[in-house]
């Protein structure tokens, strides 16, 4: 039997645009690293995990869950929902849930963005949103940061067009842990027309120690704000993939219909309900965070004098063309950082041990 198609080129599959979209790059494995150098163990501070653990009783209701799991869960995540619109004091059908706050993301482009319109964010942001923004059709459109590596919400403004559907507010942000305060976050907001979508990502809420940024929750009462908020952060909830928005009712009913069916499972609710009962111990662990957040911060200045002020459990070093080369030689001596090339290094907070280890590498690399 002749091969006719062997000398033939091979077709193309899947959407050819895909081709220039960088990978999303998750932390890299300790173990590989601690194998690699032959090490008992190496220190991860790429993924802006908290390091205290599970709360108290998550554990213990995720196996519980277990138990269950040859059913589907919840779909409607009711008594999550009621459970965060009672902590947060808003009324549940304003509250939607997903996949963590990324996927939520993805389906409000997926709810107001056709192909052709555009999706505005600050650059440089969280890298997801690039990624979000090609898959679902919409034209990205960044604005750089200011001299601050924070949002130039001015610029941003002057950006919309008669094409902007939504807009993606990071605050704090992420990678460079820099927040937008609140006169400047209701100029924006009154220059931005009202059939635009402001999402105000808040994955980072919880560290946030400055009076002047504000909360987004605060801005409800304009129909075009959603507030994106995580579990995986400061609640614990990395690896069981949770996040939530709240939103006009409108807005988040629109959301519930394209969520993915049951992709709130089962344990992530159990655990979520758990945690959301240990809202004490949260916050002594961020306060833990905040400390060495400031710590860490007035060590690395001493070497790189010009690290922004972060308001999240992460601190950014703008070492330019240097940041792949520092992430290189911090993982030499066991210790993962989140270098993006050419801008600069994402460092989380780890324990005071970890960040010890952080701060002799990185005197090592910059010396």
């Amino acid at each position: 039997m002749t091969d006719t198609g062997r000398h033939q080129p091979p077709l193309r599959l899947t959407r050819a645009d895909l081709d220039a979209l960088p990978n999303y790059v998750p932390g890299r494995s300790p173990a590989d690293l601690a194998r690699e150098l032959g090490l008992p163990e190496a220190i991860k501070l790429a993924s802006n995990e908290v390091p205290y653990g599970p709360l108290p009783g998550v554990v213990e209701a995720v196996a519980e869950a277990a138990a269950g799991s040859h059913r589907y869960p919840d779909m409607g995540v009711v008594a999550l929902r009621q459970a965060l619109a009672e902590r947060y004091g808003v009324d549940a059908g304003r509250i939607a849930t997903g996949c963590g706050s990324v996927a939520l993301a993805e389906h409000l482009v997926r709810a107001t963005c056709l192909p052709g319109d555009e999706l505005l964010y600050s650059w440089r942001s969280f890298e997801a949103y690039p990624i979000i923004a090609a898959t679902s059709g919409a034209t990205s459109v960044r604005v750089p940061n200011d001299a601050g590596h924070g949002h130039d919400l001015a610029s941003m403004a002057t950006a919309v067009t008669d094409r902007t559907r939504m807009i993606l507010v990071c605050n704090p942000n992420n990678p460079t842990g820099t927040a937008v305060r609140k006169a400047e976050l209701d100029r924006f907001l009154d220059a931005v027309p009202d059939d635009v979508l402001v999402v105000i990502d808040e994955a980072y809420r919880e560290f946030v120690t400055d009076p002047e940024v504000p909360d987004g929750l605060t801005y409800l009462d304009r129909p075009n704000i959603v507030v994106l908020r995580t579990l995986s952060k400061a609640w614990g909830l990395a690896g069981l993939r949770i996040g939530f928005l709240v939103a006009a009712p409108e807005v988040a009913a629109a959301v519930r219909k394209v969520v993915t069916p049951f992709s709130t499972s089962m344990a992530a609710q159990a655990g979520a309900l758990a945690a959301l009962a240990q809202a004490d111990e949260v916050e002594r662990r961020c306060a833990l965070v905040v400390a060495e957040r400031d710590r860490v911060t007035e060590a690395l200045r001493k070497l790189v004098p010009d690290v922004p002020a972060s308001q999240a459990n992460f601190v950014w070093l703008p070492l330019g063309e240097r940041a792949v080369e520092f992430g290189q030689a911090c993982e030499a001596r066991g210790v993962i950082v989140r270098p993006f090339a050419g801008d600069g290094v994402r460092v989380t907070i780890g324990t005071p041990a970890e960040n010890d280890a952080f701060l002799a590498a990185a005197e090592s690399a910059l010396a």
